[in-house]
């Protein structure tokens, strides 16, 4: 079988450009990875997805441990057959999900007991736990247990919860079940802190990991912080691992992160950007509620090849939005899902001829954060 690797294939500055190969075969990087939280990208079949050009998706420990249980997914042959997509995963480790239930959980050394937010039953994720639900997802990627740090917090605060995190990334090396083409990331936390970001980079590095993530970031920060972050985070990260920022983002973030040497990314934001009746293209975003759509023939992108804009009108999808109907939630998620992935093999093509700077002064003349009227 192919073993877990990264192969490096050009730097255009900072920026780079890659592969990841896994057991379920391999995924070009940059990459935008969708999320499909419950074993499904929401209002996408997997064909779809696939058709958008997307290659690795990301499934959720957390949601999956509770309904249907991972103990169900691995006896119907885990989580590649029982959602039918053949290509790589990345599962997440529950932390951050499990983190958030502020008034439902109860953290020690050990790790979380928290209360589902689906029956209010109570369960233990350990360390050891989460490797072995994502063994049992069958995950080519799987994520370390952390504790996803609070923003804003005091610098202490900051510290003993990355150092926290770090015991538990040891104890989830020591636990991971190492199969043929299956990795373990480690992930970096410490808050807006350099001083602890680096100690975190340290202590991964010592442990040894497939590759890092960035994590604690998008959580309330600021565009502007979260590159800081990058900044001074990035330069101490091995160059022959994928890297991978959990949790962001929007086109102008990504664009932003993969000029500092971010290869991987997931976030729910085109997603459910398609259900709450947003577009994104090449000029910005569009919300399809606006009345100004209600007689417009043509589609939401004129250079968009997606299947939404080749087969039908924003009227139409002003329409559907309008009305309700679902399908309009399905047409717009299927575009938005494929613009992305337009923008993550433009990076990539950037970055093989040496124009990624040229690319990000057009991406940012051109893109705007804002409900735009597309000429």
């Amino acid at each position: 079988m192919t073993a877990f690797g990264f192969t490096l294939h050009a730097n255009d500055g900072a920026a780079r450009r890659g592969q990841v190969m896994t057991a379920h075969g391999s995924f070009e990087t940059p990459a935008f990875m969708p999320v499909g939280t419950a074993a499904t990208v929401k209002a996408m079949t997997p064909e779809w997805v696939a058709e958008t050009g997307a290659e690795c998706i990301l499934g959720n420990t957390y949601h999956l441990m509770l309904r249907p249980t991972a103990e169900r997914i691995h006896a119907l042959g885990g989580l590649h057959t029982f959602m039918n997509w053949p290509g790589p995963i990345l599962t997440d480790s529950g932390g951050f999900q499990v983190m958030s239930l502020t008034d439902l959980r109860k953290l020690t050394e050990n790790g979380v007991r928290f209360r589902s937010h689906i029956d209010g039953s109570y369960h233990d994720l350990t360390p050891e736990r989460s490797m072995d639900i994502q063994r049992m997802l069958d995950a080519d990627i799987t994520m370390v247990l952390d504790e996803c740090t609070k923003f804003p917090c005091e610098k202490d605060e900051a510290a003993a919860s990355m150092a926290l995190s770090m015991r538990w990334a040891q104890r989830c090396r020591d636990a991971f079940d190492a199969r043929p083409g299956c990795g373990l990331f480690g992930i970096v936390q410490g808050s807006i802190y350099e001083d602890l970001r680096h100690e975190s980079v340290q202590a991964l590095t010592d442990i040894g990991f497939d590759g890092y993530a960035v994590g604690g970031l998008a959580v309330g920060e600021g565009h502007e912080m979260m590159l800081k972050v990058l900044d001074f985070t990035m330069p101490s990260l091995p160059q022959d691992k994928p890297r991978y920022l959990m949790g962001v983002g929007k086109p102008d973030d990504l664009v932003a992160a993969v000029a500092r040497g971010i290869d991987m990314f997931d976030c729910v934001l085109p997603t459910r950007s398609g259900r709450t009746n947003q577009a994104f293209t090449r000029r910005g975003t569009v919300n399809m509620r606006n009345t100004r759509h209600k007689d417009d023939a043509r589609p939401l992108d004129a250079d968009c090849a997606c299947y939404t804009c080749q087969t039908y009108s924003r009227a139409y999808v002003h329409h559907l939005v309008m009305a309700k109907e679902i399908l309009g939630m399905m047409l717009l998620t299927r575009h938005n899902l494929h613009y992305y992935q337009e923008l993550m093999s433009d990076m990539r093509s950037a970055i093989e001829s040496g124009t990624f700077a040229a690319f990000q002064k057009a991406f940012a003349a051109e893109y705007t954060d804002g409900d735009i009227a597309l000429t």
